[in-house]
């Protein structure tokens, strides 16, 4: 489309012009503002109602719809054609999927009230990993998406992680059509180079005025990417735990990421045991959430620190509510990653360390003019690199 947003270097570039444009161009609608979320738009009832014209869906039984606001006219749809209705429970903190169970008699007004996620909250009951769940088709928020069927969602990966782990329990199958509910102007080219082997593609887009058959050919992800997943993801989300040793059991390798680091980097096996074991990132994660500063580091550090090259980066302007895991993957994305983060949420800022000053000075050139969460961020050396606290 002539007036979609120009693309960006990055998914957070591709992201925020986005979300930029919608609130710009008054197209964004409830809940506002549309940053650092599935976006609603005006139009997105209209989208929804077109799946009912979609094969897809009229054979389909059981149906997992994600609980995002734009998707609430397809929760409907699926819970007026009397549909099994599947929706993930809100960053998969206390399972994986809430089935819907409107009451007996229920009038359509009901089935409305069903749909919302208060309605999900009033009218469901949890789905444990032996439920047997059989979804036929599956229905994903997205923030960009292209007519290939290249997605990119909020940035929290709680989508490609829903899917992966609907795979591993049997509840979809590769072949299970996935569909995503956008404004025409989040309809967007997308680098192929954005995209990661564990983003999940979709097979239908439905916006206001169109319906998108992408043909999309290239592979969804067959089951969760252990050694994508960090100890934090482990502690944020029970049943992942549930399934690792479930994987575990048939002899899947299940070696988490921060294993592999530890692996990589223990001089001793008492070493990697001890990292094994005490996963501490857990602990960084509630200080964080406390407003306390939370040090996440990896073995490198220490020995790095004693020869005296580690250089520091100082990242100011950080928006109120921003998590420690939604920079961390920023910098990932923007290849800036550092040996060692110092997050002072309640103070708006962190400190990234990296092993040297070029390291350091190319994190700073990437980072430059950065936005998260509405916010630019301030990026520069950290003046006093003995004391980093008083910058």
């Amino acid at each position: 489309l002539s007036s979609a947003p120009p693309l960006g270097a990055s998914k957070w570039d591709v992201r925020q012009k986005l979300w930029d444009y919608l609130e710009a161009s008054g197209l964004a609608d409830f809940p506002r503002p549309v940053h650092r979320r599935i976006p609603n738009f005006k139009g997105s009832h209209q989208a929804c109602c077109s799946v009912k014209e979609l094969d897809v869906f009229s054979r389909a039984r059981e149906i997992k719809v994600d609980p995002d606001k734009p998707l609430e006219g397809v929760r409907l749809a699926a819970l007026q054609a009397r549909k099994t209705l599947l929706v993930p429970t809100p960053r998969l903190r206390t399972g994986l999927f809430n089935k819907v169970i409107p009451p007996p008699g229920a009038t359509k007004e009901t089935l409305r009230i069903c749909a919302t996620s208060q309605g999900i909250k009033e009218y469901s009951v949890p789905v444990g990993l032996d439920g047997k769940a059989r979804v036929d088709l599956v229905v994903v928020g997205s923030v960009a998406v292209s007519e290939k069927g290249w997605r990119i969602g909020k940035g929290e990966g709680y989508a490609d992680m829903e899917h992966a782990m609907m795979v591993s329990m049997g509840a979809v199958q590769e072949d299970t059509p996935v569909i995503t509910i956008v404004h025409d102007c989040q309809v967007v080219d997308i680098a192929e180079e954005l995209l990661d082997d564990h983003d999940l593609t979709v097979d239908y887009i439905l916006t206001p005025t169109r319906i998108i058959k992408t043909d999309c050919k290239r592979p969804k992800p067959r089951g969760i990417m252990w050694h994508k997943v960090s100890y934090e993801m482990l502690g944020k989300i029970p049943i992942l735990k549930s399934l690792r040793s479930r994987e575990k059991q048939i002899g899947k390798d299940v070696t988490l990421q921060d294993e592999r680091s530890a692996l990589a980097n223990a001089t001793t096996p008492a070493a990697l045991k001890e990292k094994a074991e005490n996963p501490r990132p857990q602990a960084a994660v509630g200080s964080a959430q406390m407003g306390q500063p939370c040090v996440e580091s990896d073995s490198l550090t220490p020995r790095l620190e004693a020869s005296g090259t580690i250089t520091t980066v100082y990242v100011g302007n950080i928006p109120p509510g921003l998590r420690v895991s939604e920079l961390k993957r920023a910098l990932r994305e923007l290849h800036a990653s550092p040996l060692r983060l110092n997050w002072q949420g309640a103070q708006h800022r962190a400190f990234l360390d990296y092993k040297d000053k070029a390291t350091a000075e190319s994190a700073v050139s990437s980072l430059k003019g950065f936005s998260l969460g509405g916010n630019t961020l301030r990026v520069e050396l950290a003046k006093n690199q003995r004391n980093k606290g008083q910058v």
